[in-house]
């Protein structure tokens, strides 16, 4: 998993996907690999007290790095679990065991991508999650910034945020792209981490996840709080990738909503 792949529209795939609680695998995994993170990477962690220890909860971040999916968790007082594409736990071999026993142990959840009602079908993915008291950790611009820039925020997370009515907790990181920037194969060992933990929002006040008008004032307020933790030059724009075709040239123009 590149780490915006574990946000971005997918389609769960439903022999592997039911939603479960952290197990033996995930407290070892975590445990170690906190361990290992704080010796080697020296993280700064501020503000783990605004995250709940249990409850629903959404973790929205910004995102910078292939590494932001295994920081969050780290930094986090509770488990924290994340979308990964199942490719990652399907491989054969050594090699296949490996990869398949490292996503388990930091709490991702495979899914298979797809298009149509993909993004949907993550996102009710992500609600089972939430409905079992878990806390999720999801990036709202959907991919990953290549330039430093916080972009735009889509509505999904806000939409679950509404939906469940679970609490979501602002999250910025500082020096995840120095660490392993995007093409790196392997992260920096002369880079510090900092994770920096809001104050829990809660957004009921915008107004229902049916109403687009209290998805996007939610969102709006989300991206407010990422961007004070954060201190990134906003970008004012969706992080989206060059339009291939006329059609997705047109699509991008009209009027329509992110998730």
């Amino acid at each position: 998993m590149t780490s915006d792949e574990s946000v971005e529209p997918a389609i769960a795939s439903p022999e592997t996907t039911a939603p479960r609680q952290a197990g033996l695998r995930y407290a070892v995994g975590r445990l170690v690999a906190s361990a290992l993170a704080r010796a080697v990477y020296r993280p700064r962690v501020e503000g783990r007290e605004n995250v709940p220890l249990d409850g629903p909860v959404i973790l929205a971040s910004n995102h910078l790095s292939f590494i932001d999916s295994m920081a969050i968790p780290i930094a986090a007082p509770r488990p924290v679990h994340f979308l990964a594409k199942s490719s990652y736990f399907e491989g054969t071999g050594f090699k296949g065991a490996l990869s398949r026993d490292f996503f388990t142990s930091v709490g991702a959840i495979p899914v298979r991508r797809g298009a149509g009602q993909a993004a949907l079908d993550a996102l009710d993915q992500q609600r089972q999650l939430l409905e079992q008291g878990l806390a999720v950790a999801l990036y709202p611009e959907g991919t990953r910034s290549t330039d430093g820039r916080l972009y735009k925020g889509r509505t999904g997370v806000a939409f679950l945020a509404l939906q469940t009515g679970a609490p979501v907790v602002p999250v910025g990181l500082i020096g995840t792209d120095r660490v392993m920037p995007v093409g790196a194969k392997m992260p920096s060992l002369r880079e510090r981490v900092t994770v920096r933990f809001g104050e829990p929002l809660d957004l009921s006040r915008h107004g229902a996840a049916s109403s687009g008008r209290a998805r996007r004032f939610a969102t709006d307020e989300i991206m407010a709080a990422i961007h004070r933790l954060s201190e990134q030059e906003l970008a004012g724009v969706y992080n989206e990738p060059p339009a291939q075709t006329p059609i997705e040239k047109i699509k991008q123009v009209l009027p329509h909503e992110r998730r």
